[in-house]
């Protein structure tokens, strides 16, 4: 379609949000607004409450099914693949039927998966079930990026990131607590058991309060075909291409850090379950309140690419302290200079991961759907490569987690600058509808 029709289409889309905006000062409008939020931060949160409630756990499950530690870290690989391949599936059909209808469908396979996990009698069939639990847990990422998309743009949508970062980010910190407290009264297996209990109740939520934002005439009517036409079409611009895979090996970085510290933290330097769950959660504090500056403070102030660049900066600075750490350059540090360094690069992650998001979403109003599902599978993919890689030394070891901190960190750099080129005015990709 000309660009003049995608124009026109797009304004008379920003019509309903703008009169909406104008209607917030009612209490009602506010009402709906906060409900709409709270559900997609709980969507946001589910995928990262299912890894990191399990992680306190993984030590447990090496025994209680007899797996070596790098068998059983292949538990959160398969769900970080499930999460990445359905988000590549998903992200198109919402663009074609609508929000909802994938969104729920997901949803209830995510609640059976997880159901069948807690009875796994072993690491085979945990494996299995954890990547059909990734798969289904895929649409809330997935079609929660792209609602926000639906009903903001620019620094408006920067800004509803950060604000869901701040409701997602406290699913890391609940969850290894809630974890560790799980283990003092049950088993492993009692931590997916919790975990079907969320899943039931946040699905019931989306089907009574979350209406769909995608209208049938924005709707994309092809197929298959249709669908890889515009995922190569994304690809094919380089600036999306540079934050795609800038966003993705940053979240590399905090995964291997994700997938490592359970090991790290309590068998290298002898911390307890609660201990560990305790500095998790401090460490997404920092996320969350690095995430609300960058959202309400920074956003409309700096440049976005100047906040991804310092938060890019400040994780290669801190990765490279811990491989300097872990490799004895320093003595024996202890496990408190390794945990600063951590909470750094955790905290910086609130300048990454938003503003890579948004960067990309906003050369994109045109396949929401399918540039959500390209994101979040380039995360998860870049994620589920790394995460091996941190136990391939034997869980005695943190220098491979450091190590693939710093390749990862260094990468995301230099895909940024090479790509991106912030230096440069980057225009919206030929077809796309300039985002306001």
């Amino acid at each position: 379609m000309p660009d003049g029709g995608q124009t026109t289409r797009e304004r008379q889309g920003r019509i309903p949000r703008q009169r909406q905006q104008k209607a917030t000062s009612t209490p009602a409008t506010r009402r709906v607004g906060l409900l709409v939020t709270l559900v997609l931060g709980g969507l946001t949160a589910l995928p990262p409450l299912s890894m990191d409630m399990y992680l306190p756990a993984l030590p447990a499950v090496t025994r209680s099914l007899g797996a070596p530690a790098a068998t059983v870290q292949i538990t959160l690989t398969a769900c970080l693949a499930g999460m990445a391949l359905g988000q590549i599936v998903i992200g198109p059909m919402s663009d074609r039927w609508g929000r909802r209808r994938p969104l729920l469908l997901g949803m209830v396979v995510y609640i059976f998966a997880t159901a069948i996990c807690a009875l796994a009698p072993n690491t085979e069939l945990l494996i299995g079930f954890r990547l059909l639990q990734g798969l289904a847990g895929s649409a809330g990422i997935v079609i929660a990026r792209a609602v926000v998309r639906d009903l903001y743009d620019g620094i408006e949508m920067a800004r509803f990131f950060s604000t869901l970062m701040l409701i997602s980010g406290v699913a890391p910190v609940i969850a290894p607590v809630l974890g560790g407290q799980v283990l003092r009264i049950t088993d492993w297996r009692g931590v997916f058991v919790v975990l079907t209990v969320v899943g039931i109740l946040l699905t019931l939520v989306v089907w009574k309060c979350l209406h769909e934002t995608l209208p049938p005439e924005r709707r994309h009517s092809g197929g298959v075909g249709a669908a890889l036409r515009t995922m190569r079409s994304l690809l094919a611009d380089r600036v999306f291409s540079g934050y795609l895979l800038s966003g993705g090996l940053a979240f590399a970085a905090l995964f291997a850090y994700v997938s490592a510290s359970p090991f790290v933290v309590q068998e290298i330097y002898g911390a307890s379950p609660q201990m560990f769950s305790l500095l998790f959660g401090v460490n997404s504090i920092g996320l969350m309140i690095v995430g609300q500056i960058n959202g309400k403070i920074l956003v409309g102030r700096v440049s976005m690419d100047k906040a991804l660049t310092f938060g890019l900066g400040v994780v290669v600075v801190a990765a490279v302290s811990l491989l300097l750490m872990t490799t004895g350059v320093f003595g024996d540090v202890g496990l408190f200079p390794v945990a600063a360094a951590l909470f750094v690069l955790m905290s910086a992650m609130g300048l990454a991961m938003p503003n890579t998001n948004t960067q990309a979403l906003m050369r994109t109003p045109h396949a929401a759907g399918s540039a959500s599902a390209l994101i979040g599978t380039s995360s998860f993919l870049i994620g589920a490569v790394a995460s091996p890689l941190v136990g391939i030394a034997g869980e005695h070891t943190a220098v491979p987690m450091a190590v693939v901190q710093v390749v990862c960190a260094v990468g995301s750099v230099a895909c940024f600058f090479g790509l991106v080129r912030p230096w440069q005015r980057n225009r919206p990709p030929a077809g796309a509808v300039p985002a306001a």
